[in-house]
């Protein structure tokens, strides 16, 4: 016979992609990030390094993180390049999340929509912080869901007066070019980065997609591509001050480091969190080539899932499910 002092949970709600989609908010998790990167900095959260399973075709990693006061979950993803050729994301994936007093699961949702959500806005951060603030040329690598994020989110930090996109496909720049104004599709890499202001690499390279050489004068370059290997190539991180969300960005090898900073002193990159905290300085000069470096963090995903969470209850949105 059972304890009868058991209590049954209560609802949890499943999430599905229209769901996340439907709530997420860019720019509220883009004002939530901030304290969360000082949180991390300070040590006051818990998130170790990813692990990875190594499938045939592809590596399968498990994120968990706790951010006091906001969420305490783990994202489960596996990355499979090839789903493309059966109209599916290159990353899928779920997001659990628990309540942090008791341990009650509240909420599985779909993962890749959130990494889309707060990736971008991260970047958006690490942009608003380091890019010149007369920035007016926005140059975009990559046409998929990581650079239409990347296109609402950076216009929505800086007022550019030209934006130009690129991508191995250029049928994909095109469209993607088609929904702003300011956008035109250009033919190449190089093209694109050529004299811009602000340039986001949002690819899933295996070698370099950016020349330093293409650079302009007082550029920030963003990169948040990387998982098979290097994006940006090392001439431009080591002519940039680098900045990162976490030091074990340099510090732990791949993937849950960065292969293009595996090669610095971690004391040399800047956290985000000390850049917002005052602690270290940002851009220093006009002319100065900045290059935020992004590996994804567990912190992230607990800000995006709480805001999404909340959002879900607040609209009834989701399939509740008694456990």
């Amino acid at each position: 016979m059972g304890p009868s002092n058991v209590t049954r949970m209560t609802d949890f709600i499943l999430l599905s992609r229209a769901d996340v989609e439907r709530v997420l908010d860019s720019a509220e998790i883009l004002a939530r990030l901030p304290e969360a990167f000082v949180a991390l900095t300070d040590g006051r959260t818990s998130a170790p390094p990813r692990t990875t399973a190594v499938a045939p075709a592809t590596p399968s990693g498990a994120m968990p993180g706790y951010l006091p006061g906001t969420a305490l979950e783990v994202k489960i993803t596996a990355v499979f390049p090839r789903a493309h050729e059966k109209g599916l994301p290159s990353h899928q994936g779920v997001i659990t999340m628990f309540d942090e007093q008791d341990g009650r699961p509240l909420a599985m949702m779909d993962a890749m929509s959130v990494t889309t959500g707060r990736t971008a806005a991260a970047a958006a951060l690490a942009a608003r912080e380091l890019s010149r603030a007369d920035a007016s040329v926005l140059g975009i690598l990559g046409a998929g869901a990581q650079a239409v994020a990347h296109l609402a989110l950076m216009t929505a930090i800086r007022s550019f007066d030209e934006i130009r996109i690129a991508s191995r496909n250029s049928a994909h720049a095109a469209q993607l070019a088609d929904t702003h104004a300011l956008a035109v599709a250009v033919d190449s890499w190089e093209e694109a980065t050529r004299e811009a202001d602000v340039v986001c690499c949002c690819t899933d390279a295996r070698e370099p997609i950016l020349s330093a050489s293409w650079l302009a004068t007082g550029a920030h370059v963003s990169s948040i591509g990387g998982t098979f290997g290097h994006e940006i190539d090392r001439a431009t991180v080591d002519a940039g001050n680098v900045f990162v969300e976490w030091r074990g960005a340099v510090s732990q090898a791949p993937p849950a480091g960065a292969y293009e900073l595996q090669h610095l002193d971690p004391d040399s990159v800047t956290e985000l969190g000390e850049l917002l905290s005052g602690a270290r300085e940002g851009r220093t000069a006009d002319d100065e080539l900045t290059v935020y470096k992004s590996t994804g963090h567990p912190v992230e995903d607990a800000v995006a899932a709480r805001s999404v969470y909340e959002r879900a209850v607040a609209e009834g949105i989701g399939q509740k499910v008694f456990l």
